[in-house]
């Protein structure tokens, strides 16, 4: 009887079935490359290590046991199933597999979205079975699910002083400040310091982003964290407010919103891809990171 499988155990099987499928010993011989004596031996051999007869052999020629019919249908199988792991051994072991979960910034221009679908489509071109997941989020929230490492990468504006993240430039955005139909400053296209620092400001909870706002006026009444909250108040005509100029482009377009005091009044924000520092990224993660990086025309 066989315990575990080995290499001579494979090799008696693999002789078996061989003889099987010529029809006997003596046809064997030339498929096997061996004398009927040294094939009759071998057979022998694994009879004695399953510890029954497979075949008989004589005058009535050669004919399989009950028991060796249901070896030969047992090894078949045996042997489909080590061709089909080998084959999906060696797929594996070229393809990328997994998940990868990336970060994105809200309200991104449409020709950023363009070179992230860009990223995903050489992707898609790699040998791969993998799950991408996009997340849309603050900046804050990505810094935090990257730093709980439930993100893999992210592409934001960040204060970029964690040190627990490496983070490489993507592309910037310009931020101007408007007004809307209604509001003081409307109709004003030179105001002057006090106007503007007694002008009622939109905040927002980034610190690092708002201190790279030309306009510091000390009255805020107003507070979002997203551009469309931020809109909504400046559709009012009650408040001023920092929006991307891709934005408010189309409000622009209606009438509805003007830059105000530009380019004095304009800053050019930062985005970059970050990923946590201490996580050792998978193979799936570096290419997808790659191509990236490609789609930005930026060296990996």
């Amino acid at each position: 009887m066989l315990g575990q499988l080995h290499d001579l155990d494979l090799h008696l099987l693999r002789l078996f079935v061989n003889v099987v499928e010529c029809g006997g010993f003596s046809a064997a011989q030339g498929e096997l490359g061996l004398s009927q004596s040294s094939i009759s031996q071998q057979m022998a051999k694994l009879e004695t290590r399953l510890g029954y007869r497979l075949c008989s052999r004589g005058k009535g020629g050669f004919k399989l046991t009950p028991k060796g019919e249901q070896l030969l249908l047992a090894t078949r199988g045996l042997f489909e199933s080590i061709e089909a792991f080998r084959h999906q051994s060696n797929g594996v072991a070229g393809r990328l597999i997994g998940e990868v979960r990336v970060g994105l910034s809200e309200a991104l221009d449409h020709s950023v979205l363009q070179q992230v679908a860009e990223a995903i489509r050489r992707f898609r071109e790699r040998d791969e079975s993998v799950r991408i997941e996009l997340i849309s989020a603050m900046p804050g929230e990505m810094e935090r699910l990257l730093l709980q490492q439930r993100l893999d990468l992210a592409i934001g504006y960040f204060s970029q002083v964690q040190s627990a993240f490496d983070y490489r430039p993507l592309f910037s955005e310009t931020q101007h400040l408007y007004c809307a139909a209604g509001h003081p400053l409307f109709n004003n296209d030179a105001p002057d310091e006090e106007a503007l620092r007694n002008t009622d400001r939109v905040d927002h909870p980034y610190r690092f982003l708002r201190s790279d706002e030309p306009l510091h006026s000390t009255l805020s009444s107003a507070r979002s964290e997203q551009v469309e909250g931020t809109l909504a108040f400046i559709l009012s005509g009650k408040h001023v407010g920092y929006l991307p100029d891709h934005f408010a482009r189309s409000w622009e377009d209606k009438g509805l919103l003007k830059a105000v005091g530009q380019p004095a009044l304009s800053f050019e924000v930062t985005f970059h891809l970050a990923r946590h520092r201490a996580q050792v990224p998978g193979d799936a993660q570096l290419a997808f990171e790659e191509d990236v990086l490609a789609a930005f025309a930026l060296a990996p």
